[in-house]
This record gives structure tokens, sequence and C-alpha cells, in this order.
């Protein structure tokens, strides 16, 4: 339940396409995900900086899925913060919010008092759609790149799916009278919409590197269009962005209304784990009595805690692996 001064815009993904210019993009304002995703942990601020980048990211990626799919973004690196993994679930049917949840895995003794991404070292950036039951996982990877997730991703579409993208994130901690120290986050994402068949420059594009680039998948007239496109959008303030006060449609109006923004229905979100007792009994199915009994503690319990929630399961030892006993089998034991 959102508190009773939230923003009705706060939790929410906004579609929207600048006709004239064949771009489509997303506006995103995080609050109540922002909390719920990071009040589940205990992390250093420079981590928390980290996760709400990366659920930034996943909102404004995650609104284009198809509904009860799934998205996830992953980043591994050999540096401090060793992963940070995000989900999203699509709503099962119109009309629902979809739901985010994150966590990051870390070697606190190693951090050190750079930017966020300086906890990173060499690694890669992932994207995985689940499309459900009987359907092949997508994935793709690329290399972290340019100073910070925002830009990796971009990197990400340009080199993995010759998609032009620009992603303009801003995110912090707000104090606010009633509320306290929170996480705040707004972005927005420009992409050009694809083409049957997207010109390539050259191999490996622009030069720099090897990497492939947005300007190397647009034709000139695209490019021209693209390159106007996000002049406006570095003309955005942060507060415009991030703040509680200017809606995501007048934002749009504002930075583009030579572009002729078109707006579609919001999306809400909020955070929301999947994980369940049931669950946690169906992965340790596959064990044996001999491997559970390895699980067991000292008490004579088998214990499981959930990565993105927190959540702690307590189960007897009996009941779960392949050969737990039934209840009929139980109750005449």
């Amino acid at each position: 339940m959102k508190p009773a001064n939230s923003i009705a815009w706060d939790d929410t993904v906004l579609p929207f396409q600048l006709d004239k210019s064949d771009i489509r993009g997303r506006v995103a304002r995080l609050d109540g995900v922002l909390s719920g995703v990071l009040k589940q942990h205990n992390y250093p601020e420079v981590v928390e900086a980290l996760v709400a980048e990366m659920a930034l990211l996943t909102a404004l990626i995650g609104q284009t899925i198809s509904l009860r799919w799934k998205l996830q973004l992953q980043v591994q690196s050999n540096g401090p913060v060793r992963m940070i993994a995000t989900d999203y679930y699509a709503p099962t049917k119109e009309g629902e919010p979809a739901r985010i949840r994150a966590y990051a895995s870390f070697d606190e003794e190693r951090l050190t008092d750079g930017a966020p991404f300086d906890q990173l070292g060499n690694g890669y950036f992932a994207l995985l759609i689940d499309q459900g039951e009987g359907m092949q996982p997508y994935q793709g990877i690329s290399g972290l790149n340019g100073g910070s997730l925002q830009a990796s991703a971009e990197a990400y579409f340009a080199q993995s799916e010759q998609l032009a993208t620009r992603f303009s994130l801003k995110f912090g901690k707000s104090i606010e009278p009633g509320v306290g120290e929170h996480w705040r986050a707004g972005g927005i994402m420009l992409q050009h919409m694809p083409k049957a068949s997207p010109h390539v420059t050259g191999e490996g594009g622009s030069g720099d590197g090897g990497l492939l680039l947005a300007k190397d998948v647009l034709n000139e007239e695209d490019e021209e269009n693209w390159n106007r496109a996000n002049i406006l959008l570095d003309s955005v303030e942060d507060l415009e962005m991030i703040g509680p006060s200017v809606p995501p449609t007048d934002l749009l109006i504002r930075l583009f209304h030579e572009e002729q923004p078109r707006v579609y229905d919001t999306q809400p979100v909020k955070f929301g784990c999947t994980c369940s007792e049931e669950r946690v009994r169906q992965s340790l199915s596959i064990y044996s009595a001999k491997d559970i009994e390895k699980m067991t503690t000292p008490e004579g319990r088998v214990t499981a805690d959930c990565q993105y929630c927190s959540a702690h399961y307590d189960l007897d030892p009996a009941t779960v692996g392949f050969d737990a006993k039934k209840d009929g089998d139980a109750a005449g034991a």
C-alpha cells in the first residue's frame, strides 16, 4: 500500500513515441519500489547506488516485454561487487502492476571510496528473457563499458540488438518531511524504432575498440533525428527527472513538443518477490535423503533464505527431497 502522501506517478513507467523522429521511449519514476528492494538488506551506500541504477534500468527495459514474461538483468564482475541481479515480472493480465526485485553480492572489505561503477571490475552485462513454459529463453551478453551501468546497457543494445538506445538516469537519497531519508530514482529511455534490415557500418562499428555504437546502426536521416532527440534529452534537469513536482507527461511536452510525443497507458510497478515454501520444496526435490542429511542443521532442520527478500524458510528434513515421506507414511510412522 502506498503512503497517503505518495505521488500518483511514483512507481510507474510511461511508454511514449516521438512520431516525428521514429523514436520510442519510456519515463520511469521509482520510489516505493526502491524502498522495498533496499530495505531487505543492509547494503553499504555505494552498493545501494548500483542496485538502484540496475532497478531503474530494469523498469525501463522491462516495460516492453509481453504479459507473463520475465526479464532479468545481471552484472557479473571480478570487482568488489561480484554480482547484481534484478528481475522484472510482467503482469499476468492487463491493468495489474509489474513486479521488480533485486539483490547484490559483494566483498565488503574490498569496497573502495571510489564511484559506484568503480566497485565493478572486468565483467559482463547480461539480459535474459523467459517467455514461459515450453519456450526457449533468450539471452544476450556484452561487456561492462563506458563507466556506468547505463552506458553498459546502451552498448548492449547497440552491439547485441543493433538498436540505437539512450538512457538518462538520476537516482539518490531524498529527505522528505514525514517520510525521512529514502531512495528515489527517475529515468528516460530513448530507442530508435527497429528496421527490417538495420544499417550497420563496417565490422565492429565506430572504431571505438571494435564496440558497435548507436551511430553505427542508423542511416543518415535516422542519425539526424536521433541526434536531435538526444540534444533535447540532454537539456533535462535532475529535479525534472526525479522530483515529485513534474508529471512525466509534462516532462515529455517540455522536452519533445516539436517531436510530437504520443503517450500510451502507464504501467504501475511494485516490489515483489516470487519466493515461497512451495518453490523451496520444489528446488530441494532433486536431492536424495543422504543429500538432505548433509544440508540439515545441528538443530535438525533444513533452512533456506531468499537472496532477494530475505525470507527465511525452516523445514523438516523428512518432508523434503525425492525420498520425502508422504502424508500417509508420516501419519503411520
